[in-house]
Parts: C-alpha cells; structure tokens; sequence
C-alpha cells in the first residue's frame, strides 16, 4: 500500500504526512507514505490525498500546474475508484462552483457550491477556528467507523461546502447553523476539518481510510 499526499505548493504537508505514518504504523496497516507533486505517483498509489490551505482559486491554481496532475487524479480516482481523500480546501474542491473571490469551477466530483461561512450567531467569528463536535448518523460510512457522534475535530476555514444531495454530506458541526465538516460518494471523501491536528479523532479518520477499500 502506498498513500501519496499531493504537493501542489498549498501549506506545509509534514504534518499531515506525518499523521499518516503514524496511522499505517499504529494500525499495523503499513505501507508507505509519499509527499509528491509528481502524476506518476498518483498512477503508482493505492490511496491519494489532496490537502489544501488558502483561497479556492489559488489551489486549484496550484494542482493545474503540474502538468499531467488532474489528468491523473481524473484517471486514477474517477476511472480506476481509487480511495480519495480531500482535506479543508482539498475538500472544497470536489465542489463543482467555489464563490471566493469570484465564481469558480471546481472538480466537479461531488454536486454543490462553496459558500462563504455565515453564522446566524452574529458573536460567531469567521473564519470558524478550533474544535467542534461532529454529527452524523452511526454506520453512514466507513471514515467514521469507531468515531462517536460529538468527537471533537479541529477547523480553519471561512468557507463551507453546500451540497446539493443530502446524502453526499456525511457529517456536520453547529457553527450558527449546520455546517458541513466531512462530504463523500463512491471512492471519494473530504474532510473540512483537518484529522491531522485533530487527535484521536483524526488519527481515526485516517487510520479508517487507510483501510478502505471502496
């Protein structure tokens, strides 16, 4: 098993591959762990990630140009159902639209819009920053397997991911309203939060996704 973590110049990735080592050694999962800004990576893995921090438009910038990159994220996660897991703005990309900064056509991959983040609590601060409890229904999927409803995750972001079928959205937080914290179909999943700085909780995302096999 090889995990590659996309470098596409958004955020510094240690951390996040670091989680995910430890996940493969503590679950005795093992397998490799690949920072790598290179297709043939992608075409080489078993299971491919796409972090993201910073603006929409900027990301997604940053992933088409490398060459040949969403030519074989298209290839490997679309045709060949590769697992697929987007974190924070990796996440928002699966979004068809992204509306920071203006209008943008995301990935696609799973139907909705990315909105900036409105509370109807006006003492809520945007950006949305540190823990949260997670709601979703027990059993719904395969991330969350062992994650008990109100395990606390940590977030950063300004904008949230509007889905348009309900099924697609696999758990939520209250931040003045509910807010999607994790999206999935098929082969693919996205967290808004990030496991990395989320302790056990992430820890368990990603020892999950490590082991799925969709």
């Amino acid at each position: 098993m090889t995990t590659v973590i996309i470098d596409y110049g958004s955020g510094n990735l240690r951390s996040a591959a670091k989680a995910f080592e430890r996940a493969a050694a503590e679950s005795g999962l093992g397998g490799a762990v690949e920072v790598s800004a290179d297709p043939g990576a992608v075409r080489r893995a078993t299971h491919i990630v796409l972090p993201g921090v910073g603006a929409f438009a900027d990301c997604l910038a940053g992933l088409a140009a490398l060459p040949g990159m969403s030519e074989a994220l298209a290839e490997q996660v679309l045709e060949r159902g590769k697992p697929f897991l987007g974190i924070c703005v990796g996440m928002q990309l699966l979004a068809e639209w992204g509306r920071e900064h203006g209008d943008h056509r995301g990935l696609g991959w799973i139907g909705g819009e990315v909105l900036p983040l409105a509370p109807a609590d006006p003492a809520l601060k945007v950006p949305h920053m540190g823990w949260n409890e997670l709601q979703f229904e027990p059993g719904r999927h395969p991330l969350l397997e062992g994650v008990a409803p109100g395990a606390h995750a940590y977030f950063v972001h300004s904008f949230a991911f509007a889905v348009t079928d309900p099924r697609h959205r696999l758990a939520t937080v209250d931040y003045g309203g509910a807010v999607t914290a994790m999206v999935g179909r098929n082969n693919i999943a996205g967290t808004q939060f990030h496991p990395e700085k989320s302790q056990a909780t992430g820890l368990a995302v990603i020892t999950n996704f490590l082991g799925w096999r969709p």
